[in-house]
């Protein structure tokens, strides 16, 4: 017995960094996955009853373990070992979710596991595989290459959206970028936008030459692409001296704050510049009165929180350390929980318009339902992206709402699609739309 060696309860330090462009760095993250299932279920905590009480679309809409971020998890750990190679039905279950983070914010509720990074290591590993990203995606990743937009539209007509009596400056301390969706398919986003910085008296500039923010390039996994887009445009924004970006877009807002800083390999403060959403920007005006909510709006409203608004927006620190017993990392890792970052100001501002009347669904801030238009799933399944939509209109229909209002061009266009489809009559809007409507009045 004294011979006996002691028994070892934990690996030696390992190495290890928050870059996905090396599926090692989260073997553990999936590897420790207990299945609990606490990434698919609303925290006991908040959870509204039986009726809304999962918050991943893909376990929701697949009813199959692959699907939901414990089966995905399971499925790159053997991959990571080489286990497993990649077939239809692989592909099928990495890129037939909408990477809303819903399942690392519930994760680090409990297990403090690298998720969402895990998920996009998976996708960059798909692309360096040579078997992802899906035919969708390459045809939006060739428009962006060619036309510098996910429609492939003219670049030429990129600002054919400015209204008539505003000019943006020739340099000013912000910058608003625009995104291809209110650029060219929501034009009414961006003209509500300029006028509230008119409304605001703050002068605003554009890119020179402003070209797409990347988001589906980078979210299906095209990361060197993404890189060379990332790259590209903060070295603009550097060049006109700006101090602020603002975006009216939410995926746009997390590139911009969050993965262009991930892919460059910096943080979210290297970046030169301060990034804000349209609706961080008009909270801070009304409540130094820069800015009044003058005309009512006679509504029963309620707001969807987007995915890359909310949960997906906190800053980026790039992280390398060592992981030790128990998985305790040295030096220390403050986790991007996804609970903090931009849930009050879009309702304050609501709140603010005289006639309003805010109801909240069953599952809001970093529990709300993702309408499934985001990350490139609506592009590859849309039947999907169909179902996610539709199913957080039951969430609508049952607070019994008249208007709906998010802070993105994909959600807006979702929801209204869905609405129509069903020939519903929930009225479907931009929070650019709204404050616009009541700064005009």
């Amino acid at each position: 017995m004294a011979d006996e060696q002691p028994i070892r309860y934990y690996k030696p330090k390992s190495e290890f960094k928050l870059d996905i462009t090396d599926i090692q760095n989260f073997v553990y993250d999936m590897s420790r996955c207990i299945k609990c299932k606490g990434c698919t279920w609303v925290d006991h905590t908040y959870m509204p009853g039986s009726k809304f009480m999962t918050r991943c679309p893909s376990a929701a809409k697949y009813e199959f373990d692959a699907y939901g971020a414990y089966g995905k998890l399971r499925i790159g750990h053997a991959m990571a070992e080489g286990l497993l190679d990649w077939n239809d039905k692989a592909l099928e279950v990495m890129y037939a979710c909408t990477l809303c983070g819903a399942c690392d914010v519930g994760c680090k509720r409990n297990l403090d596991l690298e998720i969402e990074l895990s998920l996009e290591s998976l996708r960059v590993k798909a692309v360096k595989d040579g078997v992802g990203p899906m035919p969708a995606h390459k045809k939006i990743a060739e428009n962006v290459a060619q036309s510098h937009n996910i429609y492939g539209a003219p670049h030429q007509k990129r600002t054919a959206w400015i209204p008539e009596g505003i000019t943006p400056a020739a340099k000013a301390d912000v910058l608003y970028f625009v995104g291809c969706t209110a650029s060219y398919l929501n034009k009414e986003i961006a003209q509500s936008t300029a006028k509230i910085f008119k409304a605001a008296g703050t002068d605003f500039m554009l890119m020179p030459d402003e070209w797409c923010c990347g988001n589906t390039v980078f979210s299906v996994g095209l990361f060197d692409e993404a890189k060379a887009l990332a790259q590209r445009n903060v070295d603009e924004v550097r060049k006109t001296g700006a101090k602020t970006v603002v975006t009216s877009c939410a995926e746009g807002y997390r590139m911009w704050k969050a993965d262009y800083p991930k892919l460059l390999g910096i943080s979210t403060d290297d970046l030169g510049f301060k990034v804000l959403h349209l609706v961080e920007f008009v909270d801070e005006k009304i409540k130094n009165g820069t800015l009044k909510m003058k005309k009512p709006l006679e509504t029963r409203l309620a707001f969807h929180d987007s995915c890359s608004l909310g949960r997906l927006s906190d800053p980026w620190t790039p992280y390398e350390g060592k992981r030790e017993w128990m998985g305790c990392v040295e030096p220390r890792l403050k986790r991007r929980r996804g609970n903090r970052e931009i849930y009050a100001q879009p309702r304050d501002i609501l709140k603010a318009i005289p006639g309003v009347n805010l109801v909240e669904m069953p599952r809001t801030r970093e529990n709300a339902f993702c309408c499934g238009a985001g990350r490139g799933a609506q592009e590859a399944y849309p039947d999907f992206a169909k179902w996610a939509v539709e199913h957080r209109l039951e969430e609508v229909r049952d607070v019994g709402v008249e208007t709906l209002v998010s802070a993105c061009p994909r959600c807006k266009n979702n929801f209204a699609q869905a609405v129509k489809a069903s020939g519903g009559d929930v009225q479907v809007l931009d929070i650019s739309e709204v404050i616009c409507a009541s700064i005009e009045g």
